[in-house]
């Protein structure tokens, strides 16, 4: 089953932006994510359109199940 860490961000400019991250360490915290999420904020790492991400909004972990049939 594929894993993927969604991370939720509003820029400044009142947008929300999700940065992914496929196959998250299983033993992530949810402190390790706040900090990281706040560290990306405070340092400015990532803008949209000239934006820069303004605040973490949220996080999650979505698990998806491919099947695949051949044609």
């Amino acid at each position: 089953m594929a894993k993927t860490l969604e991370l939720i961000f509003e820029t400044a400019a009142n947008k929300a932006v999700t940065l992914t991250v496929d196959e998250p360490r299983e033993d992530l915290t949810a402190q390790e994510i706040i900090t990281g999420m706040q560290a990306i904020v405070a340092q400015n790492v990532f803008e949209v359109g000239g934006s820069p991400f303004a605040l973490a909004k949220g996080a999650r972990v979505v698990e998806r199940t491919v099947v695949e049939y051949e044609v």
